[in-house]
């Protein structure tokens, strides 16, 4: 493995509790890894699961899925939520061939700025040991079979287009 990866990780947060706590562990001058980008989310109740697989599809190495703890959701239940197609999720990414380790879930309130360092932290740790995230394009590559014949369309210049009118 190479010694200089530096995973790049998408966080999807929700805005009521997770991304305040980032930004409590931001005006609280707490330093984390910064490998993380966070994608701030109404709800994480509400997070398409495709999200997660364009966020690898854009050459994201690991996934962190947070949101409010269970009983502090804005929306009262968006968090059972999350935490159910989290696991159906975990199961979908085992069968396609991904590592399910690569998406990681947590719960963080606004009030847990140090919390937010330590779960980007043990991310970060985490996705550094996996390394990059390759497999993702070798499971891509071999998924459509009429990827070549689809690829590019065959370009006709300007002299071949004036010759077939004829």
């Amino acid at each position: 493995m190479n010694e200089n990866f530096e995973p790049k990780i998408a966080a999807f947060v929700c805005t009521w509790c997770t991304y305040t706590g980032a930004d409590l562990a931001g005006t609280s001058r707490l330093k984390y890894e910064p490998n993380v980008r966070v994608l701030r989310l109404p709800c994480t109740g509400r997070i398409d699961f495709s999200l997660v697989i364009k966020a690898f599809e854009n050459g994201a190495d690991g996934v962190l899925i947070s949101g409010c703890h269970p009983n502090d959701c804005h929306y009262n239940a968006g968090n059972f939520h999350a935490r159910r197609r989290f696991a159906v999720f975990r199961k979908l990414l085992e069968f396609v061939g991904i590592d399910p380790n690569r998406v990681q879930f947590s719960w963080v309130s606004a009030a847990e700025g140090a919390k937010w360092r330590d779960v980007v932290n043990e991310v970060t740790d985490e996705i550094r040991s996996l390394g990059p995230f390759t497999e993702y394009q070798k499971l891509i590559a071999g998924s459509f079979p009429f990827q070549n014949e689809m690829s590019e369309p065959e370009v006709i210049s300007e002299k071949e287009q004036v010759e077939n009118v004829k």
